[in-house]
């Protein structure tokens, strides 16, 4: 244990509970830790590792989620085996989205955090997956369900749980609060006694917020961290950490007392030498999003948010420069915090990270003709009324469209996309329908009642299989293309999260970009073709003499130098 780390916890409990409430405090908290999982410290990441997104029940059994027809398999062993048959080792972290019983938005409005769903498995199935992959879980703890033991403790006014929830006046001003929805702030809910409770809800109705200035809600909820430590967790994902503290007369996102919790969290980790790494989920503004980073003691990973909306306009609309302008003020990666880069995920696409990285007029312009494709936009309050908040949509159906033309253009098209993700440096994230070529399921949103659900379908394991055993499926195609992707970048150290990057001064529709050296003098060239014509530019010495010509939505990657033979990959091929 690293005993100078004691000396951090005090002081940031001191700043957010004040010297005398954190003496006691400090003392408990000390007694929870000396009980914790001991470790020898994280790991790192190199060019080998990605990511996989997924639900616990991501596939259903024969005749879909609600059919009666079983295979006998719980949804967790039902992945297992269709990632023991699929991912040949191309994904080495999972992260398995909220598995907890829960009563609303997929998940992500907990019952009970110390229990699988039976929808999805046990905790045996977790730990079999833990057995071939590093497992990401998340960590919900900015809210919790209505229907939750602690919140039924709350209405039946248990002294224990009489702090807990954050309430308000029912005519409580929230203007100033910064809203990621419209519905009101704040949800009625009646006592015990019969008297009326306005209890804060920031995301929704069913989804109330926990009060962390009540001390016991921070010791209830390290438990909970040191038990996904001991049940196979090696990454936490703080969900919606941005709104955790709330205090009046500020606007209730990114309060320092916030940042000082993710600091705990880290001091915890260093403290026990856990293999385990933070990752926050902020999806705001890049310059807020990054802040998360803190001076290297908050978070050792942070979502690339701007990268999704970046590379979405660039497809869009053919015009590549606000990414390429972009991708050159991010940090030296050998100085630098790592990103989680990725595209897609159960969330939609977040429109407000591109605030000023694209002129409003042309990101305008691939708003609406992305809801020509079949795209869903989502608002959150804003003072001057609702705005864009988010876009619903598979990233596949919205970039490469059926109007496009047939399988194999389309899946190029995306896969054009997807070779971006891959370049940069950090750890790169594929959601599992991205992985397998799933499109927009339309009928999601009505039949479930949220936009979310357009690119949450489960659909049957069986159909999938025979879809990508198809060769000329979309599915197929777009699965054999991040196969290479990752094969290539498993053979080639250049695509090492911290190894360096160059943007090239390209024009259009083109993105490339040169990683390393690596520490043999090896680099890889990486340029992607994200418009509809071809694209010629003049390659980085040592690549090619003459000028490289693009194929419309191509890919091409080549390795050059340290020694090795050249080797290229191109979905054109």
């Amino acid at each position: 244990m690293n005993r100078e780390e004691t000396k951090t916890i005090r002081t940031l409990l001191d700043f957010i509970y004040g010297g005398e409430a954190a003496e006691p405090l400090h003392s408990a908290l000390m007694e929870i830790l000396s009980e914790g999982p001991g470790g020898k410290g994280a790991g790192g990441f190199d060019h080998r590792d990605a990511l996989l997104i997924s639900y616990g029940d991501m596939l259903s059994g024969p005749g879909g989620p609600e059919s009666e027809a079983s295979d006998g398999r719980t949804g967790l062993s039902r992945l297992g085996a269709f990632l023991d048959q699929r991912n040949r080792g191309a994904f080495t972290y999972l992260h398995i989205l909220p598995f907890h019983p829960y009563s609303s938005d997929d998940g992500f409005s907990v019952i009970d955090y110390r229990a699988v769903d039976d929808r999805f498995g046990t905790w045996g199935d977790i730990e079999a997956l833990g057995e071939k992959f590093r497992l990401v879980f998340d960590f919900v703890v900015n809210h919790g369900s209505v229907q939750s033991r602690w919140f039924k403790g709350f209405l039946a006014q248990d002294e224990k749980y009489a702090r807990w929830y954050i309430t308000r006046p029912a005519d409580y001003d929230y203007s100033g609060v910064v809203r990621p929805r419209t519905h009101p702030l704040l949800t009625p809910f009646t006592m015990k006694d019969g008297s009326v409770s306005h209890v804060w809800t920031t995301f929704s109705a069913d989804q109330v917020d926990y009060d962390f200035s009540d001390p016991e809600v921070l010791l209830e909820f390290i438990r909970i961290f040191l038990d996904y430590v001991r049940r196979g967790g090696r990454i936490v994902r703080l969900d919606a950490i941005a709104y955790l503290w709330k205090e009046d007369g500020t606007p209730c996102i990114h309060h320092p007392k916030t940042h000082a919790v993710v600091k705990l969290f880290r001091a915890i980790i260093d403290y026990l030498e856990l293999d385990m790494l933070i990752l926050t989920e902020t999806n705001v503004p890049h310059a807020e999003n990054i802040s998360y980073f803190g001076d290297g003691d908050e978070a050792h990973m942070v979502y690339n948010f701007a990268l999704p909306p970046l590379v979405l306009h660039a497809a869009v609309s053919g015009d590549a420069g606000p990414l390429r302008k972009w991708a050159k003020t991010l940090p030296d990666p050998k100085n630098a915090q790592l990103f989680l880069n990725f595209l897609a995920s159960h969330d939609g696409v977040g429109l407000t990270p591109a605030k000023g990285l694209v002129a409003d007029d042309a990101f305008a312009g691939t708003i609406e003709e992305s809801k020509n494709r079949g795209a869903l936009v989502s608002y959150k309050a804003a003072p001057g009324g609702s705005v864009p908040y988010e876009l619903n949509c598979s990233y596949a159906s919205v970039v490469a469209p059926r109007s496009m033309g047939g399988p194999d253009i389309r899946a190029r098209a995306f896969l054009a996309t997807q070779g971006v993700l891959l370049s940069l440096p950090g750890l790169p994230a594929v959601y599992f329908h991205s992985w397998v070529g799933s499109e927009a399921w339309q009928e999601g949103p009505e039949l479930l009642g949220y936009n979310r659900a357009i690119n949450r379908e489960k659909p049957p394991a069986e159909q999938v299989e025979r879809e990508l055993e198809d060769s000329g499926s979309f599915r197929s195609r777009v699965y054999r293309g991040f196969s290479g992707f990752l094969e290539f970048r498993k053979r080639e150290p250049a695509f090492g999260p911290r190894e360096g990057i160059t943007v090239l001064d390209t024009e259009g529709s083109l993105f490339a970009v040169v990683r390393g050296p690596d520490a043999a003098g090896r680099r890889v060239l990486c340029a992607m073709n994200l418009g509809p014509a071809p694209v010629s530019f003049a390659a980085p010495d040592g690549f090619s003499a003459e000028p490289a010509t693009l194929e419309p939505w191509e890919t091409r990657w080549m390795a050059r130098g340290g020694g090795d033979e050249p080797r290229e990959f191109s979905t054109a091929r």
